[in-house]
């Protein structure tokens, strides 16, 4: 749906409709942006899982379609960040040091998908922690301490 009211937008506006990361590359990367994300999947996950089946209300039908569109709104955001550092920060070196890099990007962005389409905690909680192990590595080839995460 909101693929659809973009598309509406697109069509009328003067300017069009931009998705874009600086592809410069700008230098500034950071994955907790996307462990952030991906915190947020699985708050909407679990006020979606709170949800009583029953509710037919307005209200209950306005939060239902609400948490769905953030959760679908954060899983893609956090794969589109990870992605980006996969193909714009990391280098063949850093590949060497972690041969399994390409396989916990993959999988994490499977798990991306998985989470946008389903309504599945555990899953939710296993793609923040794949995140988090990527971003462990991100900082290390940095040399820096894994900040605080959120």
């Amino acid at each position: 749906m909101l693929h659809r009211i973009a598309r509406i937008i697109d069509s009328v506006s003067p300017f069009g409709v931009a998705d874009a990361h600086c592809d410069i590359p700008c230098g500034i990367y950071d994955p907790r942006d996307a462990i952030q994300a991906a915190q947020t999947v699985i708050r909407m996950t679990e006020l979606i899982g709170d949800l009583s089946a029953g509710d037919m209300s307005a209200g209950a039908g306005n939060s239902f379609c609400r948490y769905v569109a953030a959760k679908e709104e954060h899983a893609k955001k956090a794969k589109d960040d990870i992605l980006v550092i996969w193909t714009d920060y990391f280098k063949p070196e850093h590949l060497a040091g972690h041969p399994d890099l390409h396989e916990l990007v993959w999988n994490a962005c499977k798990l991306g998908s998985h989470v946008k389409q389903n309504v599945d905690m555990e899953k939710a909680l296993e793609f923040k922690a794949a995140l988090i192990e990527i971003g462990k590595i991100f900082w290390e080839s940095k040399g820096e301490e894994v900040p605080p995460l959120p």
